[in-house]
């Protein structure tokens, strides 16, 4: 007997706050792993653990920015600018 429970379409959509034609498109384009039984899907907790992973803005470890400004897009000089090593 299995010991890992898993959970349906409906389950992670409730969980998610999304509809259940979000989480299917998801499964559909292989961005969420999921098992098919018989006509249902099902997916194992640590694959929508990994599938949030994936989609967070950041890594769980690195803390938000002070000013709430998106790190991607930082004025100033790149580091291969004022790296000497990079220089020729």
């Amino acid at each position: 007997m299995l010991s890992r429970q898993f959970l349906s379409v409906k389950d992670v959509a409730d969980l998610l706050k999304v509809g259940d034609v979000a989480v299917r498109s998801w499964i559909k384009h292989g961005d969420l792993r999921a098992v098919e039984v018989g006509r249902e899907w099902r997916i194992a907790p640590r694959d929508l653990e990994s599938f949030l992973q994936r989609h967070a803005n950041r890594p769980p470890d690195e803390p938000p920015a002070a000013d709430g400004a998106d790190r991607g897009n930082r004025t100033g000089p790149r580091a291969a600018d004022t790296d000497p090593a990079s220089k020729e």
